[in-house]
């Protein structure tokens, strides 16, 4: 069955547990457990409508403030659809955490107040959104029921929401925009009585009408996670390399390269377990033999001749800095790309971009939290990456500070170049 991944995003008290409640209740994807828990709920608070919220509100802390501040996946199938949700925080302190919960999607649902329309944090969301190259963007327009499910009030988020898309060149995702009330239930599952002047599509609907996207041949990639040297009666002098194969694929005696060392030898085997295949794709985990003997170990990487990733020494990125602590100009720090790490040095800021005006380019000399911009970095040895936009599985990477060994920032690869 087809397996859709889904980020939300949206500001605090936009409703965005309430809305996936509704939708997975609305589904029958709720277990009776679950059902009775909201149930009793919401009879505890005195509420008159199901309290949906306590589904994904887990964590105590965030019971006990009222927001959401982790990713919490939620996974639930309808008849013709899986699908995973990463419920993301939607306080501005936590878009850390939307980053990351956004990082797997494939399409994402960004709420918004109709009573108060686009905030910061919407500009914050869409420009991530897009960022990570998410191929389709629903927008909801939620507590409709609050504001007498006034048209004009739609419309008018509408037009401000395609303001805001048509500013960006580089990304251009599916755009839907649906009025909802989640607490209600009105267009989630269900069409609406009340928004008659509203002819398009329920959330439920967009979400299964959404095509899986075409997967476009991308380059092999396998970093090799484990180095297995078995001697025993079954396998003697075995030696195979254990990991994922993140793009492409790769058949029984292919050539491939060994990098950083350059050495070339075939495939000899693909192997899953006990069984052995003549072939395997992107997202598998398989163990690969040789026909060679070489020096491959730990965050080596395996790519075909003739589209090799880049190996150069520096590389230009988009960077979100996910720390209270500034980056700065010159600073040095861990980059790290699968279970590959090099020493870099922040050897560029060429500016930062509001998100709220994306083709603003502001001067500056040092990151705060939240900052999205675009940076150099100067390596101590190649990563071996691709450009983002060309390959998602290989154009990524983390940024440590050596000192805390705390993740600070996260970076998507423009281009590699010599500085």
């Amino acid at each position: 069955m087809d397996l859709l991944r889904i980020s939300t995003a949206g500001s605090v008290d936009d409703g965005k547990s309430t809305l996936i409640g509704r939708l997975l209740y609305d589904n029958n994807a709720l277990t009776k457990e679950q059902e009775e828990l909201i149930e009793k709920k919401t009879v505890e608070k005195g509420l008159q409508d199901l309290d949906f919220s306590v589904i994904t509100d887990g964590l105590i802390a965030e019971r006990e403030q009222g927001i959401t501040i982790d990713v919490a996946h939620i996974y639930f199938s309808t008849q013709s659809r899986k699908f995973i949700i990463a419920d993301s925080p939607g306080h501005v302190e936590y878009t850390r955490n939307m980053v990351t919960g956004a990082s797997n999607a494939e399409a994402s649902i960004i709420l918004i107040d109709a009573r108060k329309g686009l905030l910061e944090q919407s500009y914050r969301h869409y420009f991530i959104s897009q960022l990570l190259r998410l191929h389709t963007v629903v927008f909801c327009v939620n507590k409709m029921d609050l504001v007498d499910y006034n048209e004009d009030v739609f419309l008018k988020i509408a037009s401000e929401i395609k303001a805001m898309t048509e500013q960006f060149e580089d990304s251009k995702p599916t755009i839907e925009i649906i009025p909802i009330s989640s607490l209600k239930g009105d267009n989630v599952v269900y069409p609406s009585g009340e928004t008659s002047w509203y002819q398009g599509p329920t959330l439920n609907e967009v979400l299964h009408d959404i095509s899986s996207v075409e997967e476009v041949q991308k380059p092999f990639r396998f970093e090799v996670q484990n180095v297995l040297h078995v001697q025993n009666d079954e396998f003697i002098d075995f030696r195979g390399y254990a990991g994922k194969i993140s793009s492409g694929s790769i058949k029984k005696g292919d050539e491939v390269v060994v990098l950083p060392s350059g050495n070339r030898s075939a495939i000899k085997e693909i192997r899953k377990y006990d069984q052995t295949f003549s072939e395997a794709h992107a997202g598998e985990s398989v163990t690969i033999s040789l026909n060679d003997d070489i020096d491959a170990s730990r965050g080596t990487v395996l790519a075909l001749p003739g589209e090799l990733p880049s190996g150069e020494r520096s590389l230009e990125a988009t960077l979100v800095w996910l720390n209270e602590q500034k980056g700065i100009f010159g600073g040095r720090y861990i980059l790290q790309a699968g279970s590959r790490t090099v020493q870099a040095k922040l050897q560029q800021i060429h500016y930062v971009v509001p998100p709220e005006k994306p083709s603003l380019k502001v001067d500056a000399s040092e990151l705060k939290l939240n900052d999205i911009s675009r940076v150099s970095f100067k390596l101590s040895q190649p990563l071996f990456l691709d450009v983002y936009s060309e390959n998602k599985a290989n154009g990524a990477f983390i940024v440590i500070d050596p000192q805390t060994n705390n993740t600070v920032g996260v970076g998507f690869v423009e281009r590699t170049s010599e500085l």
